[in-house]
């Protein structure tokens, strides 16, 4: 019978993961912080490289709130259509556009509460805007981080809110955005969803949930 191992520290997941992941930057492509809100807010429930195949014609159009206030919902509809959910998508960035020129002077606000008052934008978004345009901390919990954190027993949960509130709790703020861009990265390309590549992996000697692999952890 296999033992359970402990959870691994998240300051050694950082400090093992980091020279493989160097680049911290959002895989989003974006020219503003605008542009990089919308393009998170695109991102639910669709991939990073299909988001950037949709914004340059989106971006072209409308490259700011001031211009995507204005847009037609049914043309807005059309460039975002391939991203899924399109017609909500395409609803909450009009609504958020319209928000921030009108509430915001046409700027995305800094303050987590403004974030989070803007249609289509959680928790992850907001985390996300602050650290990339604002410097600040932030834990992005995505389902790739959502996943990695649950195997390595950092936040054995599937709620995105108590997995940002336990990982949190085990990193300094300085750590929270560096440790999220790695282990999104890993997660997306190494332990990934249904076929994690554990042979590959530094850290599969201490890990929770490696093989035998059980496919729901």
């Amino acid at each position: 019978m296999r033992t359970q191992l402990p959870p691994m520290p998240a300051d050694e997941v950082l400090t093992i993961l980091s020279p493989l992941w160097p680049d911290h930057r959002s895989a989003l492509n974006y020219g503003s912080c605008f542009q990089l809100l919308v393009a998170v807010v695109l991102s639910a429930q669709c991939t990073d490289e299909q988001v950037n195949r949709v914004t340059p014609a989106l971006f072209a159009i409308y490259p700011d709130a001031q211009a995507l206030a204005g847009a037609r919902l049914s043309d807005v509809e059309r460039l975002v259509h391939s991203t899924g959910f399109y017609h909500a998508k395409a609803r909450n960035i009009i609504a958020s556009a319209q928000q921030i020129v009108h509430s915001y002077g046409g700027a995305v606000p800094e303050a987590m509460e403004a974030l989070l008052s803007l249609p289509g934008v959680g928790r992850k978004t907001a985390n996300l805007v602050r650290s990339v345009c604002f410097g600040l901390p932030g834990i992005i919990v995505d389902t790739h981080v959502l996943r990695i954190a649950r195997r390595l027993g950092i936040a054995p949960t599937d709620d995105p809110a108590k997995s940002e509130r336990m990982i949190a709790a085990s990193l300094p703020q300085e750590q929270w955005t560096r440790f999220s861009n790695v282990l999104n990265r890993h997660a997306k390309y190494v332990c990934t969803a249904r076929k994690p590549h554990c042979a590959e992996c530094p850290l599969a000697m201490n890990c929770p949930s490696t093989q035998p692999f059980d496919q729901h952890r």
